[in-house]
């Protein structure tokens, strides 16, 4: 398994992968052109020489940034996949200077794991809602909002959360 980020060869698997998940009302729907786009927030996971997961990290404020975009292809799934991909996500929101990040999810469980608490979502800017205008769950939104504070995450060669 290799984690690295992610390189213009990587955006129709991601792309692909990402929309699966979108599919079933997991995911936010993404573009081709919005992958391309926001290219540099994701991290990629390849087991040889195919794309089995995916993960982004998009910087909304000076102190704030978002985990999204987070999945495993099908079939590998529970094997640690999303773990790294979302340490390495957390590994470098702490490397940037960002002290706080959040996660929209229906994995709250998941999350909890590397510390996230929940909180309101109306405890988060108005920022972070632009692409939910987008979404057709805007104004119902049934995610759980999560945030972690990065002060209590250590950062080393693995992510101690």
């Amino acid at each position: 398994m290799q984690i690295r980020k992610a390189l213009v060869r990587d955006a129709v698997g991601i792309y692909s992968l990402v929309n699966i998940y979108a599919k079933d009302g997991i995911l936010l729907p993404r573009s081709l052109n919005s992958i391309y786009e926001n290219l540099r927030d994701f991290w990629v996971c390849y087991e040889g020489d195919e794309l089995v997961g995916c993960c982004a990290l998009h910087v909304v404020w000076e102190d704030l940034a978002e985990i999204k975009s987070l999945a495993v292809k099908h079939g590998y799934r529970g094997r640690g996949i999303g773990k790294a991909l979302v340490e390495a996500c957390i590994r470098e929101a702490k490397e940037l200077g960002i002290s706080r990040v959040f996660v929209l999810t229906y994995a709250v469980g998941f999350f909890t794991r590397f510390s996230f608490e929940e909180v309101s979502k109306d405890k988060l800017p108005h920022k972070v809602w632009g692409e939910c205008i987008n979404c057709v769950k805007f104004p119902s939104c049934d995610e759980t909002a999560l945030l972690l504070d990065l002060s209590r995450v250590s950062v080393g060669d693995e992510c101690k959360v």
